[in-house]
Parts: C-alpha cells; structure tokens; sequence
C-alpha cells in the first residue's frame, strides 16, 4: 500500500515503515507526530484511489526521528588574474521521518 502526498510544494510517494527527509521544520521535535493532510492517491488491496485534487478523510500520520544534515557543497569564487579568491561551504539541515499509518 502506498500513498501520494503534498508537502512543501513536491509530490512525495510514501509507503508504511519508509523513512525520508523532508525539508527542515524548528517546530517538529524527535517523537513528534506529523499528519499529512493533502493526500492525493491512495493505492491499496481495492485499486487506486485518485482525489481531484485532494482525498477527503484521507491522510498519513508520520513519527519525526530527528534532524539530519545533507552533503557538504563547497562553493569556490575565483576571478582570474585579481588575486581573488572565495571560498564557502553549505550544509543543509533536513527533518527525518518514518511514516507510520496510512488511512482512507
């Protein structure tokens, strides 16, 4: 079984027990619970089925785990024969969920 569901702009696919990144939120703390509320399709054992847009009474609950870090992206600036050079790096911060129940 596995759903569809809108968050922060994307279409995610979601199945029970997945864990995934979603972008960064200040206010989800480890254990905390998230409901997904913008679920657009829902595949089980009776078929698939699509909202237009959304499902009523359909939604995913998931278990935050924790804040985790993306990769490293450096960032480098040079302008030749300036003697110039920059050098940055970028960590972005992500929030780690497990989905844990899908309903109908």
């Amino acid at each position: 079984m596995y759903a569809i569901i809108k968050e922060d702009g994307k279409q995610i696919k979601v199945e029970e027990g997945q864990e995934l990144r979603l972008d960064y939120r200040a206010d989800a703390a480890a254990g905390d619970e998230l409901t997904f509320g913008s679920v657009l399709c829902i595949s089980g054992e009776d078929g698939v089925k699509l909202g237009k847009p959304v499902l009523d009474g359909a939604s995913v609950t998931a278990e935050v785990v924790g804040v985790v870090q993306g990769p490293k992206l450096v960032i480098q600036k040079f302008r030749r024969r300036k003697n110039s050079r920059r050098k940055t790096g970028h960590r972005q911060m992500y929030t780690k969920v497990k989905i844990g129940k899908i309903t109908a």
